[in-house]
């Protein structure tokens, strides 16, 4: 019996300090090769810029599904998201001003940035929405700002998304699409 209290004392214990710190459970800081969040990180290096000689801006939406509906009973199957942002030069570096995540009804749900990032030449910002994160709904989408010194600086945004429902898993991806003002 005592082994038992022990036990479900060192138990009781490792769930609540494991709850404690949320950058140990968030998988963008787990995932990272140096377990830090990719955005913080890239806002850190950030150079001061300055922006006012670039030639290029752009802006995008990218869809993303939080959920979405499996058969005719209506039911949701949650998803896991990655957001993709890819410099495709391989000498200049792109420049983010905005990443802000809304809902199916285009209420903001969050904003990632707190400053802009830098985005070296054929660097990768990857970031998940975990599939807990069932704000955004079926309409859910990120609205990206880019900019850089010219239009050879376009980048490609994707999103995928995965998600399980019985005994089967699937996958599928979306585009980001320039937002005309």
């Amino acid at each position: 019996m005592r082994k038992y209290r022990v036990s479900m004392l060192c138990l009781t214990a490792l769930i609540l300090f494991s709850g404690c710190d949320q950058s140990i459970q968030d998988p963008n800081v787990m995932f990272s090769e140096k377990h830090k969040d990719p955005i913080q990180e890239l806002e850190k290096t950030s150079k001061e810029t300055d922006h006012s000689q670039f030639g290029y801006k752009q802006t995008f939406y990218v869809p993303i599904y939080s959920d979405i509906y499996t058969d005719r009973d209506n039911r949701k199957v949650l998803l896991s998201a990655t957001l993709s942002v890819r410099n495709t030069t391989l000498k200049k570096s792109l420049y983010i001003n905005k990443i802000d995540y809304y809902d199916t009804d285009g209420a903001l749900v969050k904003s990632y940035l707190r400053a802009p990032i830098e985005l070296p030449a054929m660097a990768t910002l990857n970031y998940i929405v975990e599939k807990e994160e069932d704000k955004g709904g079926s309409g859910a989408n990120f609205i990206i700002e880019v900019e850089g010194v010219d239009d050879t600086v376009t980048p490609v945004i994707e999103a995928v998304m995965i998600g399980n429902f019985s005994n089967k898993g699937f996958a599928f991806s979306t585009e980001g699409t320039p937002v005309v003002h």
